[in-house]
């Protein structure tokens, strides 16, 4: 549905001339109160303005008129637009109202502190200041740079929040991912191969044995022993003999 009607003194005037409609439906229909219409049909009022006819301009039907010229108590409504205009988007620096104005500083210095990775032309974009004012604030060198204050932009109203998330994930993407002090990363083979035994793979030793855990035997190991065991046993009876 259209959002605001076009031209309502013109299309009230040709309301007035054109319908039996009631000054209250055209005063509801318009936008304008019941004794302005009032004068417009006395002719005090209006008298250089031509009437609009909404019928042409697609703003009024035929049929809405002649339901609410049948019921005094009807209210007309404006009718569907057949071609949706889409939202005009926002050039240049956002506007500050002149009570925010003084403010702005402190907005600056709150964008610069909490997200330094914005560009000066996000800021501008932001709260519609200037790079050089930018520059003086992040250098310390503002004229008012002892009082200011960091203020959130959008609590000043000069942004939305849904801008100012746009504008960090933008900045976001162009930062360079540093690794962490803490990753865990794969160790070279080159450093990998001079692990002993009891090291593990990330450069820890490994856990000990439990208590009462043997070693796994060796046969080879065991079959020697024994021999030499045995040849000093001989050595001993013959030396005995």
């Amino acid at each position: 549905m259209a959002q605001q009607l076009l031209m309502p003194k013109a299309t009230a005037v040709w309301l007035v001339d054109n319908t039996a409609l009631s000054f209250d439906q055209i005063a509801h229909f318009c936008k304008l109160h019941p004794l302005e219409v009032k004068a417009i049909a006395d002719g005090e009022s209006a008298q250089g303005i031509k009437g609009l006819d909404p019928i042409t301009n697609g703003q009024l039907s035929r049929d809405e008129i002649e339901k609410a010229e049948a019921d005094k108590n009807y209210r007309m409504k404006l009718a569907d637009p057949k071609v949706r205009v889409p939202e005009a988007k926002r050039k240049g620096p956002r506007y500050t109202p002149v009570s925010r104005r003084q403010d702005r500083p402190n907005a600056i210095l709150w964008l610069v502190k909490n997200h330094p990775e914005l560009k000066d032309g996000q800021i501008c974009r932001l709260v519609g200041t200037t790079k050089s004012t930018i520059e003086t604030i992040r250098n310390r060198e503002h004229w008012n740079q002892a009082n200011l204050v960091p203020m959130d932009p959008v609590t000043l109203g000069m942004c939305s929040q849904i801008d100012l998330d746009f504008e960090v994930s933008k900045a976001s993407k162009d930062k360079p991912v540093t690794e962490t002090e803490n990753d865990t990363t794969l160790l070279p083979a080159a450093a990998t191969e001079n692990l002993s035994e009891n090291t593990s793979v990330f450069g820890s030793r490994s856990a000990p044995q439990e208590e009462g855990e043997e070693d796994e035997l060796d046969a080879d190991k065991v079959f020697a022993k024994l021999s030499s065991l045995k040849n000093n046993r001989n050595a001993d009876e013959e030396q005995d003999d």
